[in-house]
């Protein structure tokens, strides 16, 4: 392998590629990774030099502070490349930012913008070959970090590790979802870290979908912990309601992750002259509109499937199938959106942001 510096970041390149292995046309989403990752470690108080190299696993102690106490954060990102080869970020500077909020909640240090934004930038131009052409291929980014410091002392690591990795995938498709109004369990609390990409509030969901999943449902939209009688968020999505022709979506909270995808539908609902509401949904609201004829769409938002529409949802064990629409607002918001995020229209807004 040779080493090189560029932009004061290691570089150390793989000596042969395994993309003539992978068959592009046939993605399971987040399974397969490109030739290199990027490495910055933090110890002694300290930002070290990130490094990209060939990925490969790599050596823990298993005393490591993150298997015992869960110090884990990360982000989704989709990179992009349009008709003439150039590769494109979407709104890259709010994962930045909310990743630096969740390393603050989760007491570990923040990652300094030129080790996330420059080290990315840099990886991406290398694996670009990853980044196919053609709308709903994509190249999926996670940047996360972690506590690498040693001993099982419930104390906040003094040592990390923040990593990015690159995962090829093509449009993300799920089909027909049904949910499940959750009646007793609960994604997050107030005072909790429910607004905090970690690991935990992932983990955390992982039984009581399960437990959905074996009554024949896809995802659980998450209620409120105190009185679970207000609509949150549909599995790992923000979530969407249309009653008549206003959309409707709960405020973002200590409970609810701030999405990047669904700050973005709010943004392009409203220019799009599209009635929307940001205030607390409740579920007997959401159950008199189906009954009365005035619910016709919900819909969950976020970086994998960009926007998920939802077939039907149960409560108090009673099922309720939601009535096809011909003019759906969901497929309007994700074609433009798709559209623009793979520059085949104009971006209005200035979100996309230019690689090479």
């Amino acid at each position: 392998m040779s080493a090189t510096q560029a932009n004061k970041i290691e570089i150390i390149r793989a000596e042969t590629s395994k993309i003539n292995q992978v068959d592009f046309d046939n993605l399971s989403f987040g399974s397969v990774f490109t030739d290199h990752l990027l490495e910055c470690d933090f110890t002694n108080g300290e930002w070290q030099k990130p490094v990209i190299k060939p990925y490969a696993p790599f050596l823990l102690d298993p005393s490591a502070r993150v298997f015992h106490y869960g110090q884990a954060i990360f982000e989704g990102m989709k990179a992009y490349k349009d008709e003439e080869d150039s590769i494109w970020l979407f709104r890259p500077d709010e994962n930045y930012k909310r990743f630096n909020t969740s390393a603050t909640r989760m007491a570990m240090p923040e990652v300094p913008e030129d080790v996330f934004m420059d080290g990315l930038n840099e990886l991406l131009k290398i694996d670009h070959e990853w980044i196919k052409k053609g709308l709903g291929n994509t190249l999926y980014v996670r940047p996360f970090l972690i506590a690498t410091g040693e001993g099982v002392i419930a104390n906040p690591s003094e040592d990390y590790k923040f990593m990015i990795i690159l995962s090829p995938a093509k449009a993300y498709y799920s089909g027909e979802v049904k949910v499940l109004i959750a009646e007793h369990f609960s994604r997050a609390a107030n005072g909790g870290i429910g607004a905090a990409k970690t690991a935990g509030n992932y983990a955390g969901q992982f039984y009581p979908t399960a437990l959905a999943n074996k009554q024949g449902f896809q995802q659980i939209i998450w209620t409120d912990d105190a009185t679970h009688t207000k609509l949150e968020e549909a599995g790992t999505m923000n979530v969407f309601f249309r009653i008549k022709d206003t959309l409707l979506t709960a405020p973002v909270s200590e409970r609810i992750l701030d999405g990047v995808t669904r700050k973005s539908l709010i943004d392009m609902a409203k220019k799009e002259g599209i009635d929307l509401e940001v205030r607390p949904v409740l579920v007997s609201e959401l159950v008199e509109a189906f009954k009365n004829g005035t619910l016709k769409e919900i819909f969950g938002a976020g970086t994998a499937a960009v926007i998920s529409p939802i077939s039907g949802f149960s409560y108090k064990e009673e099922y309720y199938e939601l009535p096809k629409v011909s003019d759906s607002i969901a497929s309007q918001l994700k074609e433009k959106l798709t559209n623009m995020q793979h520059k085949l229209i104009e971006d209005t807004y200035g979100w996309t942001v230019k690689v090479s």
